[in-house]
């Protein structure tokens, strides 16, 4: 048996040693790249879970819809924007003084079935108003189709048909509440288009239609309410505010306790 040198003992240990330090070394070293993957997995999963979490009741509820979906759907005829001698002529401005003309198309002659038919003057007098009203602001439509170049409608939609055929079917009391019902609907469908156009257009011929229009559209929505047949509550005039007094004068009171 050979006799182990001390020299050969300290290179042994020391060895081992260095073995020891250098697994300690990369097990820290594991743990900290392991810890640093699994914190980023962690912040990765969570910035998902609240993406989900933000897009799943948008797609059930319908969100998918485009921010502006709750303002005036209008029909875009493709011609984009046109320079005119009053301003640019937007599809919104072309779609908007079709309308005007579309309105007058079917609701004139629904004014002139309830002048005839009308069992109680309320509705008698909503007829006039929509005669009245909507003769005008036909002159002005087609005025206005004509100085932009604007081809005009000559007959009513499908839609605007059916709800003529419809009163037109109608005779008494029942005729009254269709009436009522109707063209009470159509007008506060269209006073928002009115309002979007009055804001938004850059043509002065179209804003100056889309004015008259709005005065128009709500005298019409106020007869048509007053006829308590609508389905809406009525509209009542409000009492002018009275002014409040004004004060008293200081000077004058010290004055008038003097005397």
């Amino acid at each position: 048996m050979r006799p182990v040198r001390p020299s050969q003992v300290l290179r042994a240990r020391g060895t081992r040693a260095h073995s020891v330090r250098s697994w300690a070394r990369w097990t820290r070293g594991g743990r900290s790249a392991g810890g640093r993957v699994l914190g980023t997995c962690l912040v990765v999963g969570a910035l998902a879970a609240t993406l989900v979490a933000l897009l799943l009741p948008v797609s059930l509820f319908g969100g998918t819809r485009p921010a502006a979906a709750g303002t005036p759907a209008f029909s875009d005829d493709g011609e984009g924007v046109r320079n005119t001698a009053s301003g640019p002529l937007t599809p919104l401005d072309r779609d908007f003084v079709r309308k005007v003309r579309l309105a007058g198309l079917w609701e004139k002659p629904a004014g002139r079935l309830a002048q005839e038919r009308g069992t109680v003057e309320s509705v008698r007098i909503a007829g006039e108003h929509l005669v009245g009203g909507h003769s005008e602001l036909d002159r002005r439509s087609l005025d206005a189709g004509r100085d932009l170049g604007i081809t005009m409608p000559d007959r009513p939609n499908a839609q605007q048909q059916g709800w003529l055929d419809r009163m037109d079917a109608a005779r008494g009391t029942e005729f009254d509440r269709t009436f009522a019902e109707l063209v009470r609907t159509a007008h506060g469908k269209v006073f928002g288009l009115v309002a979007l156009v009055r804001d938004r257009t850059g043509n002065s011929v179209v804003r100056e239609l889309a004015t008259r229009a709005n005065a128009v559209v709500l005298d019409h929505i106020t007869v048509l309410e007053n006829t308590g047949l609508s389905g809406v509550p009525r509209t009542s005039p409000q009492p002018p505010a009275q002014a409040p007094a004004p004060p008293e004068s200081p000077m004058r009171h010290g004055y008038d306790e003097m005397k």
